[in-house]
């Protein structure tokens, strides 16, 4: 468990710096460069990524179940992930009406994914893994939506239906490969059958 919480700490916490300390990120990237403060950020992202990954594989072999999730909140995960899948691509999709009412869709996007995987796991390391994923992500979503209501007007970008088909469309093929064999090819837990 010790290697899932240090690559939280590592993941989160570089992804926090927006959050926690924006005027610290703003003066490591003053003395850094912003290429070298993106290099060292990617890396320690990668770094803290491969614990998790690495550390959640060992954590699930010894975790304790908290819980049995009912097996109507499995019905509710598989709606709640493909909403998911098509925030986290609204995020890179061209702007939309989506991203326009959600401001912050990959943030949203997560916290969403984070829940639908609590629902339906109940051990201690899941608790650990999806819960710091879904507290981080409402906390930075709420941090998001207070900068964008009290910083400076922001120039409005056109939406169109275009960008939101895209990311509806990209959400829906993705959440389909993962629910027809990529999640369990990936994380070793196949989602049907």
């Amino acid at each position: 468990m010790m290697t899932l919480l240090l690559g939280l700490i590592i993941f989160l916490g570089t992804h926090s710096l927006q959050i926690f300390a924006e005027e610290g990120r703003g003066q490591m990237i003053a003395r850094l460069g912003e290429s070298r403060f993106k290099m060292t950020y990617s890396a320690l992202s990668i770094v803290g990524l491969l614990l998790i990954i690495f550390g959640y594989g060992q954590a699930r072999a010894d975790a304790n179940l908290l819980w049995s999730p009912p097996i109507g909140l499995r019905h509710l995960a598989f709606l709640l992930v493909p909403v998911a899948f098509v925030l986290v691509a609204t995020a890179y999709a061209p702007a939309g009406h989506i991203k326009a009412a959600v401001r912050h869709p990959m943030v949203l996007g997560v916290a969403l994914w984070a829940l639908a995987h609590l629902l339906v796991n109940g051990t201690s390391a899941d608790l650990v893994l999806f819960g710091a994923f879904l507290i981080w992500a409402l906390v930075d979503y709420a941090n998001a939506l207070r900068r964008t209501a009290t910083g400076a007007a922001q120039a409005v970008a056109a939406k169109s239906l275009r960008g939101d088909m895209i990311a509806v469309l990209a959400g829906l093929v993705l959440s389909g490969a993962f629910l027809f064999g990529l999640h369990g090819w990936l994380i070793g837990v196949p989602l049907l059958g």
